[in-house]
This record gives C-alpha cells, sequence and structure tokens, in this order.
C-alpha cells in the first residue's frame, strides 16, 4: 500500500510541475492545487499507514497503548485541506479578475501588459 501511494504521490507531484510550467493561468492554479494535494498525501502517508486502535487513554492509564494511531498527520492534513481549499477559492476569483482585466489568460500576455 505504501509503495502505490508513494506512486500516486509522485504522480501528483509531477503532474503539478507540470501544469505550473503551462502558459495558462488556470492551468498554473490547477498545478498548484495538485501540488498541495500531493503534500498531504506525503504527510499523510509519513504518519504510518496502520489500522491500529484509536489514540484514546483508558480511564486509569497515563498514556495511550503502544499500538494506537498517531492523530497528529491526520490533524494537519485536514487542516492543511482546508487552508488549501481556501486559497485555490482565492486564486480562481483573482485569476477570473485578472482575466477580466488583461483580455487573456496567457502569462506571458499578462506580463507584456503590466
Amino acid at each position: 500500500m505504501t509503495l502505490l501511494l508513494a506512486l500516486a504521490i509522485g504522480v501528483l507531484y509531477a503532474a503539478g510541475t507540470y501544469l505550473l510550467l503551462r502558459r495558462s493561468a488556470i492551468r498554473v492554479v490547477f498545478g498548484l492545487a495538485l501540488l498541495g494535494y500531493a503534500s498531504n498525501l506525503l504527510v499523510f502517508t509519513a504518519g504510518r499507514l496502520s489500522r491500529e486502535g484509536p489514540p484514546i487513554v483508558p480511564e486509569g492509564a497515563v498514556a495511550a497503548a503502544a499500538t494506537s494511531a498517531d492523530p497528529l498527520p491526520q490533524a494537519l492534513v485536514l487542516t492543511a485541506i482546508v487552508i488549501g481549499f481556501g486559497v485555490q477559492a482565492f486564486a480562481l476569483v483573482l485569476l477570473k479578475r485578472t482575466c477580466q482585466e488583461a483580455g487573456t489568460d496567457d502569462v506571458d500576455a499578462m506580463r507584456e501588459e503590466g
């Protein structure tokens, strides 16, 4: 399973980098989104993939059981998903307004107009 996720992460990073190098501004935004998804998967995979027990400390114990799942990568990924969605929404609105002003979505043409 880890090998499959590593392959998926590599494909997402490659596709995101490819889209960042395109001339269309909308593809740049989609490339940034793919890079964010790849980073989320990387953090999630780095936190060990296992079906262990919930990280709940039983009554009377001082620590969780040794076979409990680590909740930190899950919390980080959940936070990153929410922040990434907000950034993508802002980038799309900014891109729409920029395309209306410039009359094109070509990054090079926008640079020449400014």
